[in-house]
């Protein structure tokens, strides 16, 4: 009776996430719980979940300090805890090729080698430890983010960013941190600083903060008290979002993604030279591209850059002899910030024609300019604009 009793108040908690899916769900969780007492013991079990996202529109604006507008998804990853009352974390995962990981709970926690996905529960343990003291313990984790229902890896769903999440969220649970998103947020993206990764603060925000059917407008840039500004975009009723998975993986931690950091940090600093008050490109949104354009490089060297005396901060993984493409990937910033804004006068007038076409300069953006796209995005986005119905790809 008491096991009915759990699967029923279990499937009510399901239905509140997952809705009509909930029933489909069921199966996981009671595997991962079966699971977990099977390699921990007896006793009670936590869960926390953290979705992984698509980005509707606005890429690469949010470490420039710009406008985005993401989306969660119904895949995510689970992590089932118990609290310890030792700093040790032991952590393991459903899928076996993810070997099980131990260690403790520091404010100078040493990383494991690179690509070891303990980096992303290492990284949230750091920065809390740092943040709350010693008040901050171990736990004993299982985590469950296997296919069908977990985020897809290497897809460009911010797999990583759901998992850094979720640990952190669970030490924050166990710690008794009454966290607020944009303190939690920052706080995790610091934490894949750790992993190595230069990146903004979007998918941790619409892992933490998401709402069914809507999107998440997201300003990145903080307020003096350190505050974001968020609103919740209804998305239109009869039309549905199709994620397609090309089958191409990417890290993270490649320095293509730094060197576009990079890019932009550099067009920052040959804009000061004008504008010696700008920090972010966000701060040239009102002025016109033409008036920037002569202003910035088509490339630049990484060596060259440092050797002028423009310093872009640490960025790890960017060769000296690195040649960054300033001029495009400040363009495609530029231009991404405004169809975020049009995108979402777009919804909220019901215009999904205009949306569509904004979908679709953003794609080309993407492409030419920030030179994000392959060949395989290219046969899906051309493929889906075919289809009836279908008003935008990216």
């Amino acid at each position: 009776q008491k096991k009915g009793t759990f699967v029923r108040v279990l499937l009510d908690q399901l239905v509140g996430i997952y809705g009509e899916n909930a029933s489909e769900q069921m199966t996981r969780y009671q595997d991962a719980l079966e699971g977990f007492r099977a390699r921990y013991g007896p006793g009670p079990v936590h869960i926390f979940r953290a979705p992984g996202r698509v980005n509707l529109i606005g890429e690469h604006t949010d470490y420039n300090h710009g406008y985005v507008m993401p989306v969660a998804l119904d895949r995510d990853v689970l992590l089932l805890a118990r609290p310890r009352a030792d700093k040790e974390v032991r952590l393991a995962n459903v899928e076996a090729e993810y070997p099980a990981s131990t260690f403790s709970v520091s404010h100078t926690l040493p990383s494991a080698p690179a690509g070891d996905w303990s980096n992303y529960a290492r990284g949230p343990a750091q920065e809390l430890s740092r943040l709350l003291g010693s008040g901050v313990y171990g736990l004993d984790g299982l985590v469950s983010s296997a296919p069908p229902y977990g985020v897809p890896r290497g897809a460009g769903l911010s797999s990583s960013s759901a998992l850094t999440v979720v640990m952190a969220v669970a030490f924050a649970h166990f710690s008794h941190w009454g966290w607020q998103g944009a303190e939690m947020a920052r706080l995790c993206s610091d934490a894949e600083w750790y992993v190595g990764t230069r990146g903004g603060i979007m998918d941790q925000f619409i892992a933490l903060l998401a709402e069914r059917d809507h999107a998440l407008f997201l300003d990145c840039r903080p307020n003096r008290r350190g505050d974001f500004k968020t609103q919740a975009i209804p998305l239109p009723a009869g039309y549905q979002l199709l994620v397609m998975n090309s089958g191409v993986r990417h890290t993270n931690t490649h320095n293509e993604f730094n060197q576009r950091v990079a890019a932009c940090r550099a067009g920052v600093a040959f804009l000061r030279r004008d504008r010696p008050e700008i920090t972010h490109l966000r701060d040239v949104e009102g002025v016109a591209w033409e008036e920037m354009e002569a202003l910035l490089p088509e490339e630049a060297r990484m060596a060259d850059l440092r050797a002028a005396g423009l310093e872009l901060g640490h960025l790890p993984n960017v060769p000296a002899d690195a040649r960054l493409r300033v001029r495009a990937c400040c363009r495609h910033v530029w231009t991404e910030n405004r169809r975020v804004l049009a995108a979402i006068d777009g919804l909220q007038r019901g215009d999904l024609t205009a949306v569509g076409h904004l979908l679709d300069e953003a794609h080309a953006s993407a492409r030419d300019d920030y030179r994000i796209s392959t060949p395989e995005l290219e046969v899906l986005t051309r493929a889906a604009r075919q289809i009836d119905g279908v008003v935008g790809a990216r």
